[in-house]
């Protein structure tokens, strides 16, 4: 029997660690002979702190949210009276998160020890790799890439085979395999979760691919933000150096490779190639003109290869399973899984493998459990600030490249933030907006300038200053800075814009003509009253930090509008419904 509680960050973040430690207390006094692991998050990060206790015959029982306070009780209950503590155990309701799933890249996350490279052997680990650099040439390991239909997963979408390929096929004896780790989308936490619950994937898929290309050094470019995920990299590579699986003659043949870490300074610019690569040479993370590409001329003018944490990640399957499985999954042309953070408002947030094609109905309603407090769902954010908003009307448009882009949206590294009725889509846009504003690297003078322009008029319309012709000025606007960019932010930046004005324009109609939110959540555009259902029990004249409310108790109050300065307390502090925000 063993102990084993979940410590991605995630669960760290809700107290794992005070959990972990209160377990092996509690088992040495008691003078039990179980042991207390870690693993990383399995996915339902709403649970969070998750238990799995491993009997004797293999079996699993889950407890979840288990702070310090409860563990006496599991300790009392399993571990010496052998049952289940049924009070804190996940419900079969919660169960179907996971089951609902097809876990490919996250198939070892929650399940293994990510600091121990005997229990990722245990699962088939690096038999990829033996396979590929004992028994396969290259021009193979490219062909069962190609037939899996494997793309890259870090929001293009490009055939990974092909870059691989175009790498393999440009002269030079020195070539770089490179990782894409940065993960910068807001609500995105893809890659984080693989290298924190399964570095050695993500390790065995760049010696694949680097054994394809015929590179003999990769590099890991990860946000310095994440310093869990690079702990355990740190750790995983070191073991796997110390079995033979990188460096020298890997498996007594003649290919060579080995991998370090870049903890870069976490500017979302440096999610575009060639802006990732100048920042690893030690300049300022700043887009070049292409081509010469990556594949021609990338890190120090040599070819080099880029790809993400989840492509990497899905390479040792393949390889193990053969591409004609992998691209059983999918649709004609997306294959296979992709892993989503679901965030935002919704009952059950955590990380989703799901086949492409599966509907944005069965993602959000079917897995996620739908909305918050029951709220009406009224539209997905994906893609992250190069994204778009996705309104309701199109629920059921299938999650793949195609019919995703189709809406204006994008597929994206995976990030899925779920809006409600509650949501302003004006505000939405502006947020987006300010951050890759923020993250322009300021080399092109649309992007630079051209946001700047665009956010200051969504800003003015948030605060009721609104005025006509300010949507077509942001259209005409977003074409230019899209046309005028160099690289992908700045070609991107105006996607929120121009599908929330696409899909919501009656909304930005109402902040400019009526100078009424429509989702009564932009703070200038609010007024709050009180209604007939007041009995005047004065708490919310209490709470009201600027004494605007005022009235006899057990009578109807009021609120002074000039005093009022709209922070809500009132509406926090009323048990009747009394107060109405307009």
């Amino acid at each position: 029997m063993k102990v084993v509680v979940g410590q991605g960050s995630c669960g760290v973040a809700t107290g794992a660690k005070k959990t972990a430690a209160e377990f092996e207390k509690q088992i040495k006094e008691k003078g039990l002979n179980i042991s207390v692991e870690k693993t990383g998050c399995v996915g339902t990060c709403y649970l969070e702190p998750i238990v799995d206790i491993y009997d004797d015959n293999g079996e699993i029982t889950r407890y979840v949210k288990v702070q310090p306070d409860k563990v006496s009780d599991i300790v009392e209950k399993h571990l010496m009276g052998g049952e289940a503590a049924g009070d804190h155990e996940i419900s079969d309701i919660d169960k179907t998160f996971i089951e609902k799933q097809t876990r490919i890249v996250l198939r070892n996350c929650g399940l293994i020890d990510p600091e121990n490279i005997d229990e990722y052997i245990a699962t088939g680990g690096y038999e990829a790799t033996k396979k590929v650099v004992t028994s396969m040439t290259p021009d193979q390991v490219i062909e069962e890439i190609k037939v899996s239909g494997l793309r890259g997963r870090g929001g293009a979408g490009f055939p990974t085979w092909f870059k691989w390929n175009a790498a393999k096929a440009s002269p030079g004896k020195e070539k770089y395999m490179v990782c894409n780790a940065d993960e910068g989308d807001p609500g995105a936490f893809m890659d984080r979760s693989v290298l924190e619950g399964d570095p050695h994937s993500l390790i065995e898929g760049m010696i694949i691919g680097g054994f394809a290309m015929g590179a003999t050094e990769g590099v890991i470019y990860v946000r310095a933000e994440y310093p869990l995920a690079i702990h355990r990299l740190e750790i995983a590579m070191a073991q796997a150096r110390e079995k033979g699986f990188l460096g020298k003659n890997l498996f007594g043949t003649d290919f060579s490779f080995d991998l370090r870490i870049k903890a870069g300074a976490g500017a979302f610019v440096c999610g575009e190639e060639t802006a990732l690569i100048a920042s690893l040479e030690g300049e300022r993370g700043m887009p070049r003109l292409k081509p010469p590409f990556p594949a021609q001329k990338g890190f120090w003018q040599k070819p080099t290869n880029i790809n993400n944490v989840e492509t990497f990640g899905n390479v040792p399957w393949i390889i193990a399973n053969g591409g004609a499985a992998f691209a059983a999954y999918g649709t004609a042309q997306s294959k296979g899984t992709k892993v989503f953070a679901l965030a935002g408002k919704i009952k059950k947030g955590g990380l989703v493998e799901v086949p492409m094609g599966l509907p944005l109905k069965d993602v959000i309603f079917g897995i996620g459990d739908g909305i918050k407090n029951d709220k009406e769902f009224k539209a997905v954010q994906m893609g992250g600030p190069s994204g778009g908003c996705i309104p309701a009307s199109l629920i059921d448009t299938p999650v793949d490249y195609e019919n995703i882009t189709k809406t204006g949206a994008i597929v994206g590294s995976g990030g899925m933030i779920v809006m409600d009725e509650t949501t302003c889509m004006v505000d939405m846009a502006r947020y987006f907006l300010d951050f890759t504003r923020k993250e322009s690297c300021g080399k092109c003078n649309y992007c630079r300038v051209g946001t700047k322009r665009m956010l200051e008029i969504l800003e003015r319309i948030t605060i009721g200053e609104g005025k006509d012709g300010d949507i077509e000025l942001l259209e005409e606007l977003a074409v230019k800075i899209k046309d005028g960019s160099m690289c992908g932010l700045g070609q991107t930046a105006p996607n929120p814009v121009l599908t929330t004005i696409k899909y919501f324009r009656n909304e930005y109609e109402d902040h400019i003509y009526n100078k009424k939110c429509t989702a009564h959540s932009c703070k200038e555009l609010l007024t709050f009253t009180i209604n007939d259902k007041c009995i005047g029990c004065t708490l919310c004249s209490k709470k009201c930090p600027v004494t605007a409310i005022h009235g006899e108790l057990k009578k109807k109050h009021e609120i002074d509008q000039a005093t009022c300065i709209k922070c809500g307390k009132c509406e926090e502090t009323c048990k009747f419904g009394a107060i109405i925000r307009d």
